[in-house]
């Protein structure tokens, strides 16, 4: 460290020209001491509170560091237009104190102005903590409006404990809740970050890290404009901070994609001259729907269900031998191992806890999937599916599935997705599922005594549509405006509680 143009190089050495060396010949004296001493306790006292700040310090440790802020003629510009993007921060209900702009500034008056009144603010440590705030604020505001304050998925996926040692009572393992593949920052961003001090963009820079979605700009025009209760603005602040999450975020535009929101319980189809808005059920609070982006590849009528592992544990197990059972709801057993289909009575509670046995539900009417899935690839083994149980959808809280997510209209939005409009092809579909056809061809067809009534099966998703499932307790209706939402999986505050040092004081 302190090398190269770093160095303050005594009388007898032939320095290059550097603002040490402008500052001495106007009779500032510059102790290379007193730089690496304030160095250091920059460095020893430094409050990290994120992965930027981790950054500046290794930064200004290493051998041959450069100064970015100072030039030979005094302080960069680069540093004006930081402090013109940190006057600005509490529009994105940002602390200035977190961005240390206050600290900057009155630096940057001192060197200005060389007003060197006292030990602590002599010539080189005014510089010296200058360079190093510069620094540590732009990468701290550069680095979270770009990615994000927190990251998700280090958080939110150790809140729900999975398996638990019984004896100690140790978590063994956690529910995956949110599985998106998010940007983050890594060495390359931050050695990019560098070279744009360098090359005299800051200000540009700055400017592309704020989110940009319509969204972000309506969350913030609405902490802007007037008095908002504590829990308002937190709310707000929490939904800023997920749209500061790159890759989670849907598209605000007309492009075709599906997004899912939890708290609201609703799926809304996008295309170019329309907007499908319907109900939804999802994962109750103990078995919540995950959180992730996907691609709808495929729809398939009259599916069977393949019982999670969980569920026959905890549900099906109990009706071991009971023919009526899995009579009524027409489940079969198989042996895994071998593919044989086994006798109802010959299979004990205790086999089919081992894992060994699949419990299937035979497709069609009654199916617990309904008459459609939609399939999408993911680490959870959920999709969207109609429902034989349609009751729920009157409901304002319709958490009530072990995670997959239930939808209201699943001939519209396959409909949607197949983007087919002959009619014969669209009335095989729906007579596949159960429903009226409603052209003239379908509905001589189903006047037949013994109409087949399983034309369709399968049916590719070409394109591949883009699905969003998200989590916002705040989001914009199909007239823009914006709605509350109740916060259905407490997501809220364990967010809030990740950016509260960067949005509330006296923490």
């Amino acid at each position: 460290m302190l090398t190269g143009c770093f160095a303050c190089h005594g009388e007898e050495e032939e320095e290059p020209e550097t603002v040490f060396s402008v500052l001495r010949k106007q009779g500032f004296p510059v102790d290379s001491a007193d730089v690496a001493e304030t160095l250091q306790k920059l460095v020893s006292r430094d409050f990290i509170v994120s992965q930027s700040d981790r950054y500046t310090r290794d930064y200004y440790l290493q051998d041959g560091s450069q100064m970015l802020w100072l030039q030979p003629g005094g302080v960069s510009l680069q540093a004006d237009a930081l402090l013109k993007v940190l006057a600005g921060v509490s529009r994105h209900g940002l602390l200035p104190d977190m961005f240390l702009a206050d600290t900057v500034a009155a630096d940057l008056k001192r060197m200005r102005t060389l007003h060197f009144d006292s030990l602590d603010n002599s010539v080189g440590r005014v510089l010296m903590r200058l360079e190093y705030h510069l620094t540590k604020a732009y990468l701290r505001y550069y680095s979270g409006q770009r990615f994000g304050f927190s990251n998700p998925k280090r958080y939110l996926n150790r809140l729900d404990p999975f398996k638990e040692d019984t004896v100690s009572g140790k978590v063994l393992s956690y529910r995956g809740l949110f599985d998106v593949d998010i940007d983050r920052p890594d060495s390359l961003f931050f050695q990019n970050a560098l070279q744009q001090i360098r090359d005299g963009h800051v200000g540009e820079t700055l400017q592309r890290a704020t989110p940009q979605s319509s969204f972000y700009r309506l969350l913030q025009q609405q902490l802007s404009a007037g008095k908002v209760s504590e829990k308002e603005r937190q709310r707000l602040l929490v939904n800023m901070e997920r749209c500061r999450w790159r890759g989670a975020v849907p598209p605000m535009d007309s492009s075709r994609h599906v997004v899912v929101n939890i708290p609201a319980f609703h799926l809304y189809a996008y295309g170019a001259d329309s907007l499908i808005d319907m109900r939804v059920g999802c994962g109750t609070v103990k078995t919540k729907t995950p959180l992730l982006v996907s691609a709808i590849e495929r729809m398939d009528v009259n599916p069977v269900w393949n019982i999670p592992p969980t569920i026959i544990k905890n549900e099906v197990a109990v009706h071991a031998g009971d023919t009526a059972y899995f009579e009524r709801n027409r489940y079969y057993i198989v042996e895994r191992s071998t593919g044989k289909r086994m006798s109802v009575g010959s299979v004990s509670a205790r086999m089919l806890r081992s894992g060994l046995y699949r419990v299937t539900q035979e497709g069609g009417e009654g199916n617990a999937l309904g008459r459609i899935i939609f399939r999408f690839p993911n680490n959870f083994s959920v999709f969207l599916h109609d429902t034989s149980s349609r009751q729920f959808f009157e409901r304002n809280n319709r958490g009530v599935s072990h995670g997959c997510v239930r939808v209201e209209r699943p001939f519209e939005l396959a409909q949607y997705l197949w983007r087919e409009t002959d009619e014969w092809k669209l009335d095989c579909l729906r007579i596949s599922m159960g429903l009226d056809p409603q052209g003239e061809r379908g509905k001589k067809y189903v006047e037949q005594e013994d109409y087949d009534d399983h034309l369709v099966s399968g049916v590719p998703v070409r394109p591949h549509v883009p699905l969003f499932i998200t989590y916002f307790t705040l989001y914009p209706d199909s007239a823009g405006t914006l709605v509350t939402y109740p916060d259905v999986y407490g997501y809220d505050p364990v967010v809030y509680e990740e950016i509260k040092p960067f949005v509330e004081k006296n923490i």
